[in-house]
């Protein structure tokens, strides 16, 4: 947010010295029109040759910053393995969160509203016989650092249309409401994870991870 605000002020800073800049680069003969719109002697100025260098803003600044979105490290890949055992022959429908990009909007005592575009990249392995499959995955609204305050689940219906792997952008919007007007969206922190099993929750916690392209037909080697 302080980069916003800086970046704001940069943008006012600007436009309040642009009318100087402006007039050191004119030309004698423009130099002496009058201000009022008139030539020096008194004729009509021709119209203006170029339009104005900034535009206005689209809207003003949040009364705070953000809150924090990010991604839960044990529920951001979800792979459904065979029998529980760790191998790329027993990989079945994998997922994994790519990266989320979010902003928000609020002033004097609205509530936030946070807008979200979620990546996700999802595949078959050998083990997933289907062609379509539907992911579930939750946002959770938390105070920052500390108790859930809402959780919700949305269903994820992907179609591989015959592919091993496919992307899936997911556009969510939600509302915080906020305590008061001096509650700002630094106070909560907004995480989003896959719905996974306590197995691949651990399976994830411990670091080993397989591709969403595993178990995919590996491309054969060209013969001498």
């Amino acid at each position: 947010m302080r980069r916003v605000l800086s970046a704001l002020a940069a943008v006012s800073i600007a436009a309040s010295i642009l009318p100087t800049a402006a007039q050191a680069q004119m030309s004698p003969g423009q130099r002496e029109r009058g201000s009022s719109g008139q030539q020096a002697d008194g004729s009509a100025n021709a119209p203006a040759e170029r339009a104005p260098r900034f535009a206005p803003l689209r809207r003003r600044a949040n009364a705070g910053p953000c809150p924090f979105v990010k991604v839960l490290y044990d529920a951001a890949r979800y792979v459904e393995l065979e029998g529980g055992r760790a191998a790329i022959s027993n990989v079945g429908f994998t997922g994994e969160i790519q990266g989320v990009s979010a902003d928000c909007e609020y002033r004097e005592d609205d509530p936030i509203k946070l807008d979200m575009d979620i990546l996700f990249e999802l595949g078959r392995g050998e083990q997933a016989t289907a062609d379509e499959k539907t992911y579930r995955y939750w946002v959770a609204v938390t105070e920052r650092n500390s108790a859930v305050l809402a959780k919700e689940y949305f269903d994820l219906p992907v179609k591989f249309d015959g592919q091993r792997t496919a992307s899936v952008h997911q556009e969510r919007s939600i509302v915080i409401p906020r305590a008061g007007i001096d509650t700002s969206g630094g106070n909560f922190e907004v995480l989003i994870g896959f719905d996974v099993t306590p197995e691949m929750a651990e399976f994830n916690r411990s670091g080993s991870r397989f591709r969403v392209t595993a178990g995919a037909a590996q491309a054969s080697t060209p013969s001498q």
